[in-house]
């Protein structure tokens, strides 16, 4: 039987992988890698200097193919649709490389950034190559350090307060509005900065981007203050590299619940 490994590797520091991490890369045969094109390429090297760190002998191969272009213009209703879409489009890749790639007895590795549970769609896609029916493989999840918690260590904070909850939402969520009852929000996946729409608050900002890698940027502090220097570094970050990274924590003060 083909075993498939969905392993999270962290925000991107070859030190955040775990030891059970590093067990599951060692026991791979392949490693399925989606190509993200030119402008991410540094995300294709980071993947392989995380091999190179903590499989220094090889051993193993490492199979890239294109990763599928998602309707990024969806918006509204529009929006699932296109995501389920391009999930499909996923799926089918990833179908191809287990029956071409993988041999009967071997095992592959897809690798994750952050934690596979959190925001990422290769659990719900594998599941769907199974659901086709036309390849067999039985597959685990080793869970990473996400984002998330990277981004909390780094600024030396905590998620939450004493007997208060936090809620791990999106950009496009927060726009709706703070979350009912929730005083600490984790956001992810925004990219129109959406927190400028609370700036006039008393709220505290907690951002990064590129978190554990090289190229990491981080600002805190009263979210009037800065906000303006996020956006200009957000800015200067994207034009410089093409793309970006960036997650938030915002700290609703309790004055203002």
């Amino acid at each position: 039987m083909r075993k498939i490994h969905v392993i999270g590797i962290g925000a991107g520091d070859p030190d955040q992988l775990t030891l059970q991490s590093v067990r599951a890369l060692r026991s791979t045969d392949v490693f399925f890698v989606l190509d993200k094109g030119e402008v991410k390429s540094d995300l294709t090297r980071l993947r392989r200097d995380m091999l190179d760190t903590h499989i220094p002998d090889g051993g193993y191969r490492v199979v890239e193919a294109r990763d599928p272009e998602r309707d990024r213009r969806a918006g509204g209703a529009a929006y699932s649709p296109a995501v389920g879409d391009w999930r499909s489009a996923r799926a089918g890749i990833y179908e191809r490389l287990i029956a071409e790639e993988l041999g009967a007895d071997e095992s592959a590795a897809f690798l994750v950034w952050g934690d596979p549970a959190l925001y990422d769609s290769t659990i719900g896609i594998l599941e769907e190559v199974l659901a086709r029916g036309a390849v067999a493989f039985e597959y685990d999840v080793v869970p990473g350090i996400s984002s998330v918690s990277a981004l909390v260590a780094r600024h030396r904070t905590g998620l939450n307060r004493v007997a208060r909850p936090v809620q791990i939402t999106t950009g496009r969520r927060l726009a709706e509005g703070f979350p009912e009852g929730v005083d600490d929000v984790v956001v992810m996946l925004d990219a129109h900065q959406t927190f400028r729409q609370y700036a006039g608050q008393d709220v505290d900002i907690y951002w990064g981007a590129y978190i554990g890698t090289p190229d990491e940027i981080l600002v805190s502090g009263p979210l009037a203050e800065a906000g303006p220097r996020i956006e200009r570094l957000r800015a200067e970050a994207r034009e410089r590299k093409g793309w970006i990274m960036d997650t938030y924590l915002l700290r609703r003060n309790p004055r203002d619940a």
